[in-house]
């Protein structure tokens, strides 16, 4: 029997289909619930389910935990007699899985969310207008961008499932090809991977069935499909209606179809902070995507790092847990795996609860984690939760034998984190009650809004809409920096290993000044904006496409705030005036609107020079006016005078300034005396009349000379 490999998630349901599912028809395929896959995905991660025909359908998740018996392996040195009670205790692990499963069943339903992207046909104009399509769980979609292509619908290999012979797809236009094939017989990645290596941009998978579109997962990783990491090209599902549109309008004509892929809004973008949450896990004994999540983890953490120390990001880790039935609270396999009574639990990473590390053992560890990060929050240092994860990785590791509370609290004191807030924050996994923070963790699992549950691990949250794509650094990165407000993304966002500067071509349309090397292009993660620039403190305004001009003060020394200028005979004449914030004015001697001026001929026009003794000769921004024989021009009353007369009239002046200065001068000394006299007088007579007078005949006499008014 073939496994199902050909694995999506739809809004509601699970939707699992066999490899070979085309040949043995889709009766055996079947669709489960979400909740009915919440035990299964949310707290073992992956599973071997058991329809109602027995036939077994391998389930493309995370971690690895089979819930056949048969599957379990009997202890060493057991014997003949081992067989049967390992049989016993096996078949108690199914029921306990099952019933769990039976509980859940009973819970609300669950909800899978299905990001999306559009597609717009650009041509033929009968096919124009925006399609959605749903983003791939693999690969890496261009969050934040576009791509414009020519669909290829290949003659041979419709499926993608083999790879493609006769060389690279391209299209005529030389445009970049997006490869169009059809679902089925094999993985949905496989199918990327095929079209990546023909050379296709992305891969647009065409639906066979008519339903809701669904998220295309990765299968596990193994020997035989170690290509899902090397898919770096955008992946999306089409429904059957829009896939066979395509197909019909490329059968009937050789016109190519272009296309827009378009992740612009794929991405919440409210703000200049991002809000991301990363869903992991402690134990790194869960196979291929444990070794991917610390892998992300480690390559992420500079990144990580720097992003929230510098304020463009907040990051929370989050760790699932499943709860066991109360019917179960007291057997083995509950205590083994849970904390706080059966309030917490996590599979056996083994598989064995008779062995090595247990469920609770990584419950703990995951609390641990949290609150490593709880504390590490308040003491203002929120990034130290990537310096504890990647250290205990390293320094105790489960595959080494070295997981422990020991391990883990050496790794807390050489980070400056406090033990005894940690084992406060974490408090007595033994106790009959609740965990305020594990409690939220099960909470915060279930989607609210418009946000969907959480029910592939390991995944990343970014602004509240849930990551697709493979977890590795530059890709996560790219993500969130699509989640940044246009214009406000970090530096680090820039790079040009994950944006294309747009304001390399053709100064991405945007107004320039190329003398002065000057331009309103502005490159962002989104793509460019055309936005009148601040330079040397001088801030221009205008449209940013046909005009920038300097506004404001300093704005002459720039491109002379674009107004008129010209130097001649060694004068430099100029519309700009730094008194002026804005706006351009022709100077005295010249007249027009300020970006143009002309000299104004005050000779010509009769404005200066008019006497009758008089020669006027214009001047660039002035006049010349010379008066006959030995008369002197006067500008002020536009008349020529004698040069004696001259003399006389500025002797006499002189004269009568210095007659009117002399004049006021005595005016003054004589007011002082006059007034010092008089309020002698009148002090001594309010005084003879108040206090008595050794001497009424004395005369009275003035004040003293110091004495002041």
């Amino acid at each position: 029997m073939a496994g199902c490999n050909d694995v999506g998630w739809a809004g509601d349901s699970v939707v699992v289909y066999p490899q070979d599912h085309y040949s043995l028809g889709p009766a055996l395929c079947k669709h489960r619930t979400v909740a009915e896959f919440s035990f299964l995905v949310n707290a073992i991660g992956g599973c071997k389910i058991v329809n109602h025909a027995q036939h077994p359908f391998v389930f493309s998740s995370p971690l690895s935990l089979s819930l056949r018996p048969s599957n379990s392996r009997p202890k060493q040195g057991g014997g003949a007699a081992a067989e049967p009670r390992q049989a016993a205790a096996d078949h108690m692990a199914v029921a306990l899985r099952l019933a769990v499963l039976a509980v859940l069943l009973t819970a609300a339903s669950s909800r899978f969310v299905v990001e999306k992207e559009s597609i717009s046909v650009v041509s033929p104009e009968s096919l124009k207008g925006r399609r959605d399509a749903a983003i791939a769980n693999f690969g890496v979609p261009n969050y934040g961008g576009t791509l414009a292509g020519v669909v290829v619908y290949p003659d041979k290999g419709r499926t993608g499932c083999s790879a493609f012979a006769g060389g690279p797809f391209q299209s005529k236009s030389k445009r970049p090809v997006i490869l169009l094939v059809d679902r089925g017989d094999c993985y949905f990645a496989l199918k990327a991977y095929n079209g990546q290596q023909a050379g296709a941009a992305a891969v647009i998978v065409a639906d066979t069935i008519d339903e809701p579109l669904l998220t295309m997962d990765a299968p596990e990783e193994d020997n035989e499909n170690e290509y899902v990491q090397k898919i770096d090209i955008p992946s999306a599902l089409i429904t059957k209606s829009f896939g066979d549109a395509l197909k019909d309008a490329l059968a009937k004509s050789a016109e190519e179809i272009v296309v827009k892929l378009d992740w612009r809004e794929s991405m919440p973008h409210p703000d200049e902070r991002v809000e991301y949450e990363f869903w992991t896990n402690s134990n790194d004994e869960c196979g291929e995507r444990c070794d991917e999540q610390i892998s992300f983890v480690t390559n992420f953490k500079g990144n990580a790092q720097l992003l929230e120390k510098r304020g463009f990001t907040q990051f929370t880790p989050h760790y699932i847990t499943w709860y066991c039935p109360d019917a179960f609270k007291l057997s083995k396999e509950c205590r083994a795996q849970c904390i706080n009574h059966g309030r917490y639990c996590a599979p056996d990473p083994e598989e064995d609860f008779g062995e090595g590390y247990d469920g609770k053992d990584v419950v703990i560890e995951n609390l641990r984690q949290l609150c490593v990060h709880r504390v590490a929050n308040e003491s203002g240092r929120p990034w130290v939760w990537w310096d504890f994860v990647t250290d205990y990785h390293v320094r105790c590791s489960m595959k080494e034998k070295k997981y422990s509370k020991e391990c883990a609290e050496e790794v807390v004191k050489s980070l400056g984190l406090s033990l005894d807030k940690i084992s406060k924050c974490m408090g007595d996994p033994e106790a009959d009650v609740e965990n305020d923070l594990l409690r939220i963790e099960q909470d915060l699992q279930v989607g609210k809004g418009s946000r969907g549950d959480v029910t592939i691990l390991p995944t990343l949250v970014i602004n509240n809409v849930q990551y697709r794509g493979k977890l590795e650094r530059s890709a996560v990165l790219k993500a969130i920096c699509a989640g940044f407000k246009e214009s406000t993304e970090p530096h680090v966002c820039l790079n040009p290993d994950i944006e294309t500067d747009e304001c390399l071509n053709s100064n991405g349309g945007c107004w320039q000044d190329k003398q002065l090397n000057i331009t309103a292009c502005k490159d962002t993660f989104r793509g460019r904006i055309c936005q009148c620039p601040v330079v040397n403190n001088v801030r221009f305004e205008g449209d940013g496409y046909n005009s920038c001009i300097a506004v404001g003060p300093g704005r002459c020394a720039i491109n002379n705030g674009d107004c008129w200028s010209e130097t001649k005979n060694g004068q430099t004449f100029s519309a700009c005036t730094d008194s002026a914030l804005s706006g351009c004015s022709c100077p005295y001697g010249f007249y027009g609107d300020g970006y143009k001026c002309e000299d104004v001929d005050e000779c010509k026009e009769k404005l200066a020079c008019n006497c009758a003794d008089c020669s006027c000769k214009n001047t660039f921004g002035g006049y010349d006016c010379k008066c006959k024989g030995n008369l002197v021009y006067i500008k002020s009353e536009d008349t020529c005078i004698a040069k004696n007369a001259s003399k006389l009239g500025f002797f006499m002046t002189v004269f009568v300034l210095a007659l009117v200065v002399g004049t006021a001068i005595a005016a003054y000394i004589f007011y002082k005396y006059r007034l010092r006299s008089y309020m002698d007088s009148e002090i001594m007579a309010i005084m003879s009349q108040y206090m008595p007078l050794d001497n009424h005949q004395h005369e009275a006499q003035p004040l003293r000379e110091d004495t002041t008014l």
